[in-house]
C-alpha cells in the first residue's frame, strides 16, 4: 500500500518537472524563433553605441590663402537626467556659468531621458568651471566649432554657419555642399554600467569638406572697410555699401556694407545688419545712369563729344513734368553734358535715340537681370520695357529714375566701359580643392556679351575722365595717377510715391587709372546728410580707395616680378 503511493507520488512529480521543462524549452524555442532578432537587437543596443563623427568642414580662403573661416575644438555639455539626483542644486550650479535660464535648464534636467544637450559649443573657460564641480551625471563631447579669424572683415561675403555647422549666409550658404563634408560613424562597446569602452566594434571614416579659395584680397578688403565706414560715419548714413571688382575678369576683390557685424557673434545682431546690401537693396541709382544714355548715343553715332545742347537754364518741359538741373545750364557740349550731370542735356540725347533704344542699351548693360554673382539673395533689379513707359519717362529712365539697381550691378556696368567693351560675370570663389591643396574645380572669367564697341569705350573713358578732372567728380581725383567716373545724387521715394527733399542716395561709380584700368570701384551711401550729393559724399571714398588698392597692387607685382627673377637666377645657376 505504502509503496503504491509512493510510486504514484512520483510518477505526478515527474509528469510536473516534464510538463514544466517542456513548456521552458518550447518557451525558449518561441523567444528564439519568434522574438531573437528583437531581443538581440535590445542586447546590441545595451552593449555598443552609435557616435555620428563628424567631419571637418571646409576651410575658407582668400586669394593669397589667409584663412578666413576655420574650425577650432570645443565642448558641448550633455546630461544623463536619471543619474542626476539633486537637481535643483545642480542647476543653481549650472545657471550662472552658462548664462542660462533655470526655467530651460529645469526643462531639460526633469525629463526622464538618458542623454539630452545642456549647451553646444561653450568656452574653455566655461569647460573648466563645470568640471570643477564634479557633477556625476554631466559630460562633455568635441565637437568642431566655426570660427572667424577676422572678425567683421568680409563679413557678407564669408556668411556663417548654425550650431550644428550648416551654412545660412554668404559662401558658407553658397558653396555648403562642398564645405560641409559627409559624416562617419562608429559603433563603440560598453560594458554592463553602460560606460563607454574605446574599442570600436565598427566604424565608417568621416569624410571632410573640402576647402575653398575666394577672389577676395584681405588687404584691398580692408582698405575698403576702413574708408566706406569712415564715409558712413562722417555723413551719419542709414547704410552704404562698396564693391572692388577687377574690370578685365570680373573678380570681385572686396565687397563691404555698412551696418556690418562680427561673424563670430552673429545670434546678437539683426537681420537688417547682416542683409548683404550690395547686392540685396533695390535703389534708384540717379545720374550715375547717364553712363548708359552717353554710351547709347556714341555707339549709335547719334552725337559726338562736341555736339552742343541747350540746357534751358535748368529748367525743362517733358510732358506735363518740369525737369530741373541741380544749378542753371545754358549750351553744353555732349562732353561738357555728362561732366556737369546735365539732367536737361541727358534728357534731350535720350529723345534723339528714342525709348527702345535707351532701354535695349540698359539691358545690354546689364540693368533688369541679376549678375548671376555666385552669392545667394541677389535681386534682379527693375527696368520697365518701353510699353510701359509713361510720357514723361524719356526724361526720367535715361538719368537714373524709374530703374531700380543695386551696387553690384553698377559696378559691373561700369566694368564693361573700363575693360574695352565687356559686360563681365563677377565672382567670389575661384577654385575647390581638397586638403592637399589639389584644385578640383576652378572658376575662370566669363564674358557675357559685348555691350559696347572698343572705340566707343575709349571715348567714354576720356568723357568719365572728365568728370573726375573737371566736373562733378573733382573729389574723385588720385594725386598720383588718373581717374574716371561718374557721380550720382538720387531722390528717393517717400511712402505715398513722391520724391523725398531730404532722403537721398549718393554714389560714384568709377575705375583707375583712367587709360589702362587696374580696378573698378562703386560707393552708394544710403541716407547721407547734411551733404548729400554724390560728388562730396562718395567721391573721396572711390579717391581714398583707389590710391591704396593700386598702391598696395602694384607694391604685390613688384615683389612678385622680384620674386620671379630670383627664381630664375637659382635656376640657371
Amino acid at each position: 500500500m505504502y509503496i503504491k503511493e509512493f510510486s504514484r507520488r512520483f510518477y505526478i512529480v515527474f509528469l510536473s518537472f516534464l510538463v514544466f521543462f517542456t513548456f521552458i524549452i518550447a518557451r525558449l524555442f518561441f523567444i528564439q524563433f519568434f522574438h531573437g532578432r528583437y531581443l538581440s537587437a535590445i542586447a546590441e543596443k545595451q552593449q555598443s553605441l552609435y557616435i555620428e563623427l563628424e567631419p571637418q568642414r571646409g576651410i575658407i580662403y582668400d586669394s593669397s590663402a589667409r584663412p578666413l573661416a576655420i574650425n577650432i575644438a570645443a565642448q558641448s555639455l550633455y546630461a544623463v537626467p536619471r543619474e542626476i539626483k539633486d537637481k535643483e542644486k545642480i542647476i543653481a550650479a549650472l545657471a550662472p556659468i552658462l548664462n542660462a535660464d533655470y526655467s530651460y535648464l529645469k526643462d531639460r534636467l526633469y525629463r526622464n531621458k538618458s542623454f539630452v544637450w545642456l549647451a553646444r559649443k561653450i568656452t574653455p573657460q566655461q569647460t573648466e568651471k563645470i568640471k570643477a564641480l564634479k557633477i556625476k551625471g554631466l559630460g562633455f563631447i568635441r565637437e568642431n566649432k566655426r570660427a572667424y579669424p577676422n572678425g567683421y572683415l568680409a563679413s557678407h561675403i564669408v556668411g556663417f554657419t548654425d550650431i550644428d555647422n550648416h551654412g545660412l549666409s554668404g559662401e558658407e550658404l553658397a558653396y555648403d555642399k562642398y564645405l560641409k563634408g559627409v559624416s562617419g560613424w562608429a559603433f563603440f562597446l560598453r560594458d554592463a554600467r553602460q560606460n563607454r569602452l574605446d574599442i570600436a566594434a565598427q566604424m565608417v571614416s568621416p569624410r571632410d569638406g573640402l576647402d575653398i579659395v575666394l577672389t577676395i584680397d584681405e588687404v584691398i578688403q580692408y582698405i575698403a572697410e576702413k574708408e566706406l565706414d569712415k564715409a558712413a560715419k562722417d555723413y551719419n548714413a542709414k547704410g552704404a555699401s562698396l564693391v572692388v571688382l577687377d574690370p578685365y575678369t570680373g573678380r570681385v576683390l572686396a565687397l563691404v556694407n555698412r551696418p556690418t557685424f562680427d561673424l563670430n557673434y552673429v545670434s546678437s545682431t539683426s537681420s537688417d545688419v547682416r542683409r548683404n546690401r550690395a547686392i540685396c537693396d533695390l535703389f534708384e541709382p540717379g545720374s550715375v545712369f547717364k553712363i548708359v544714355t552717353a554710351s547709347a548715343a556714341l555707339e549709335e553715332n547719334k552725337v559726338n563729344e562736341n555736339d552742343k545742347f541747350f540746357c534751358e537754364n535748368g529748367s525743362y518741359r517733358v510732358a506735363n513734368h518740369i525737369l530741373h538741373d541741380h544749378q542753371s545750364h545754358g549750351w553744353l557740349t555732349f562732353r561738357e553734358v555728362i561732366e556737369q550731370s546735365s539732367n536737361i542735356g541727358t534728357t534731350k540725347v535720350a529723345q534723339i535715340l528714342g525709348p527702345e533704344v535707351v532701354y535695349r542699351y540698359a539691358k545690354l548693360f546689364g540693368f533688369g537681370s541679376d549678375t548671376g554673382i555666385d552669392l545667394p539673395g541677389e535681386i534682379r533689379g527693375m527696368l520697365k520695357e518701353p510699353r510701359f513707359w509713361s510720357k514723361t519717362s524719356i526724361g526720367a529712365v535715361p538719368i537714373g529714375q524709374e530703374v531700380g539697381v543695386n551696387v553690384l550691378q553698377l559696378a559691373t556696368a561700369i566694368a564693361a566701359i573700363a575693360n574695352g567693351g565687356y559686360l563681365m560675370k563677377p565672382f567670389v570663389v575661384s577654385a575647390i580643392q581638397d586638403k592637399q591643396q589639389h584644385v578640383l574645380r576652378q572658376y575662370k572669367p566669363m564674358a557675357i556679351r559685348r555691350v559696347i564697341s572698343v572705340n566707343t569705350a575709349e571715348r567714354m573713358k576720356m568723357i568719365l575722365k572728365g568728370v573726375v578732372n573737371d566736373g562733378t567728380g573733382k573729389l574723385g581725383k588720385p594725386a598720383s595717377f588718373t581717374a574716371a567716373g561718374k557721380t550720382g545724387t538720387a531722390q528717393k521715394l517717400e511712402p505715398d510715391g513722391r520724391y523725398s527733399h531730404n532722403k537721398f542716395v549718393a554714389s560714384f561709380i568709377g575705375f583707375a587709372p583712367a587709360e589702362e584700368p587696374l580696378i573698378v570701384i562703386a560707393v552708394v551711401v544710403d541716407e547721407p546728410h547734411p551733404y548729400y550729393f554724390g560728388g562730396v559724399v562718395a567721391a573721396p571714398a572711390f579717391k581714398n580707395v583707389a590710391e591704396e588698392v593700386i598702391k598696395y597692387l602694384k607694391a604685390k607685382q613688384l615683389n612678385a616680378n622680384r620674386l620671379t627673377g630670383i627664381n630664375e637666377i637659382t635656376r640657371i645657376n
